[in-house]
This record gives C-alpha cells, sequence and structure tokens, in this order.
C-alpha cells in the first residue's frame, strides 16, 4: 500500500485531474491498495481555493473554530470530485472525512497538531475497498470540531498517514519532474536530483516556494518513511528521499 499526494496545481481542472486519477490507477496496478490525500481545487484566485472559500465573508478571523471550518472546505469539495470521477473510469472508491480519517488534532485553530492517528476505519475500508480518499490539510479535535494544520498541511496528512498505516512510500506529485537543483521557470538549466537524503533535502525546503511543507519532511525524517516527488504529467522516476541511516 502506498499513499499518494495531489497539490492543488493538479487538481485544478478536469484535464489534470484525469492525469491524477492514471498516476492512481498506476499505484493500484503496481501496490494493490493507495490512499489518495488531496488539497484543495486550485490555488489563490481559483473558486474553491482555500484562500478563495476564505473571502467569502471579511469576518473569519484566523485561529478560530469558523475559520477553520470553512478553510477544511476546499479539501472536502476536491474529494467527493475526484471521487466521483474515479467512479466514473470504474475505481471504486471511499472519501474517508471527519472521523472516518482517523486524523485527531490538538493545539490551536489554523496551526493544529496531530495527535493520534485511529487507523481502526481505514484498516476496515481497506477490507473492501482499494482505493481511499482523505481530504488533506485537516483533522478533527476531541469536541468534534474541524482544525487545520498550516498552509501546505496536506503534505503532513499524507506523511502521517503514510507512517501510520505502514505504507511502503509517500508520493507527491507536482508540476515539476522531481526536485530540482533550482526553480526551473528561473534556472534555465536546473537540473533534477534522482535521489536525496532526507537530511540533503530539508535544506532545500528553505524558502518561499518549498515542494512539500518543511514541517512534513521533519516529521518523515522522524519516522523514516521513504518519499517520492514525481511529476504528475511524465512517467519518469522522480526524486527519492531516502530515510536517514543514523
Amino acid at each position: 500500500m502506498i499513499i499518494q499526494k495531489f497539490g492543488g496545481a493538479a487538481m485544478r481542472d478536469r484535464t489534470m485531474r484525469r492525469l491524477c486519477i492514471e498516476r492512481i490507477q498506476d499505484g493500484l496496478n503496481v501496490h494493490n491498495q493507495v490512499i489518495v490525500v488531496v488539497s484543495a481545487i486550485g490555488r489563490e484566485e481559483s473558486p474553491y481555493s482555500t484562500d478563495r472559500l476564505l473571502t467569502i465573508t471579511p469576518d473569519f478571523e484566523v485561529g478560530t473554530a469558523a475559520w477553520d471550518l470553512a478553510a477544511s472546505c476546499g479539501e472536502l469539495i476536491a474529494s467527493a470530485v475526484l471521487s466521483a470521477e474515479l467512479a466514473k473510469l470504474g475505481i471504486q472508491n471511499k472519501v474517508m472525512h471527519s472521523n472516518n480519517s482517523g486524523l485527531q488534532t490538538t493545539g490551536t485553530f489554523g496551526n493544529a497538531t496531530i495527535h493520534r492517528v485511529e487507523t481502526s476505519y481505514i484498516d476496515k475500508a481497506l477490507q473492501t475497498q482499494q482505493c481511499l480518499i482523505v481530504p488533506g490539510f485537516q483533522g478533527m479535535n476531541t469536541t468534534g470540531d474541524y482544525m487545520t494544520l498550516g498552509r501546505g498541511g496536506s503534505d503532513l496528512t499524507a506523511i502521517v498517514l503514510g507512517s501510520s498505516l505502514g505504507a511502503s512510500c509517500v508520493e507527491f506529485f507536482k508540476d515539476v519532474p522531481g526536485v530540482m537543483s533550482a526553480d526551473p521557470n528561473v534556472v534555465e538549466d536546473a537540473v533534477k536530483y534522482d535521489s536525496l537524503t532526507i537530511d540533503e533535502f530539508i535544506p532545500l525546503l528553505d524558502c518561499d516556494r518549498p515542494v512539500i511543507q518543511k514541517r512534513a519532511a521533519l516529521y518523515a525524517k522522524k519516522t523514516a518513511i521513504p518519499l517520492c516527488v514525481k511529476g504528475i504529467a511524465v512517467s519518469e522516476e522522480g526524486t527519492w528521499i531516502i530515510p536517514s541511516t543514523e
């Protein structure tokens, strides 16, 4: 079983989501079971992006239950859309949201911490489903409130689930072919790394647009789960992030 994480760019329209579905089918062919973690559809001004949803009223305040509830809706919408499109193509699946995701959070609204993963819900669902979809970026506290995990928190969702469920690896699908030596939109001769250790990878995340959330990468280091960063539209291997041997 593997975890596959698709970000907002990969989810932004039907054409891109068809590529997501191709990658999901590839994962099912090789690993038999795939848990898909999704971000909200699109970015910034996209109508269902998190940023756009939070402009519905100027009265949303960061750090409140109402803000987190609205912010979590983007991933829920993305999960429902992908689920319907998978089913239309004959790939049966189930969305594991709210308590069914098993992600139990604590801390502050807007930057919560996952303190426990109750895996029994997902384990039971995998007895009848090969493909599960989990909305990223969110969990629930003990009083039943949605809590979000900070910007880029869907990456943390994927790695925490992968570690808790004993996945073979966590795959991240991007609009670049892997981890690059520089931003290919800025540096023409940027090259892709074939592999990096987690200790080599983490310093590369200290930039304006890290390829994954640094908090998530630090969790991957702690739990020693392999990661792979791949291009959504290409068939090459991508960049493997190897756990530390220490």
